[in-house]
């Protein structure tokens, strides 16, 4: 499981990124992102989190997000990528 920290803006979205792909690759067969403690965060969370999917689907795995606070799933409806991200969230949205 991959655990999001509780800022997450663009600075650390590119730091973030750097060790996503060892990450998502260190998951045997589904990649889980633990959005739990988001508290403080921008439209780079969305970066990181398209670019784990992405990297998900390319390895052959699953990809789900949990935890996820309401204002990051009203920031991917408002971008156009919550069915991407939150395909069953994204409904309610």
């Amino acid at each position: 499981m991959l655990a999001l920290p509780s800022v997450l803006m663009h600075l650390v979205a590119v730091s973030l990124a750097r060790g996503l792909k060892q990450a998502v690759l260190a998951d045997p067969a589904e990649v889980v992102v633990d959005a739990s403690a988001l508290r403080q965060f921008d439209s780079s969370a969305l970066a990181v989190l398209l670019e784990c999917r992405r990297l998900a689907l390319a390895a052959g795995k699953a990809f789900s997000v949990h935890g996820e606070p309401e204002h990051l799933l009203r920031l991917a409806s408002l971008y156009g990528v919550a069915e991407l991200i939150f395909p069953t969230a994204a409904a309610s949205v």
